[in-house]
Formats: structure tokens, C-alpha cells, sequence
């Protein structure tokens, strides 16, 4: 399976606060105008999924969900593909 390069999610931002309450996962920063490009350049049917991500430095990044099911069937009698 091929492995698709990163989208950086432009405009977001998540951040993490070790002192907050347990219950609160984050805080989520969106650029109004950077965002709102971003969101029209990807959409799909008017969704865009986005990943919050943890890099090996221990930082959070915010990146575009690329992936996409496919349906394939190989018995003789079905057209699937």
C-alpha cells in the first residue's frame, strides 16, 4: 500500500495544557482565513477530517484524513473493482 505524503492542516492549531483540568483534551485555534482555504481546497462532499497528531518531539500538529476505503471483490461473477 502506497503511503501518501502529509497534508498539514493550515490555519489549525491543537494544543495540549498538562494543567488543565482532566476532562479537557485541548484547545483547538482556527485562522479564520487560512482555515477557511484550507477547508475549500480539501473538501469532500463538503467534509474535510482532519487528524490531531502527536510528533516524536512530543508537539501536537493538526493534518488533512487522506484515507480512503476501496471496495474490491475477486469473485468471478462480481464487477468490483
Amino acid at each position: 500500500m502506497e503511503k501518501k505524503e502529509k497534508v498539514f492542516a493550515d490555519g489549525f492549531m491543537f494544543k495540549r495544557n498538562e494543567n488543565a483540568p482532566e476532562f479537557v483534551i485541548g484547545r483547538m485555534s482556527l485562522k479564520c482565513d487560512e482555515a477557511v482555504k484550507f477547508m475549500r481546497d480539501n473538501h469532500k462532499n463538503g467534509w474535510v477530517n482532519l487528524n490531531i497528531m502527536q510528533a516524536k518531539s512530543g508537539s501536537y500538529y493538526v493534518e488533512l484524513d487522506t484515507f480512503e476505503q476501496y471496495l474490491m471483490c475477486i469473485c468471478p461473477t462480481c464487477h468490483i473493482s
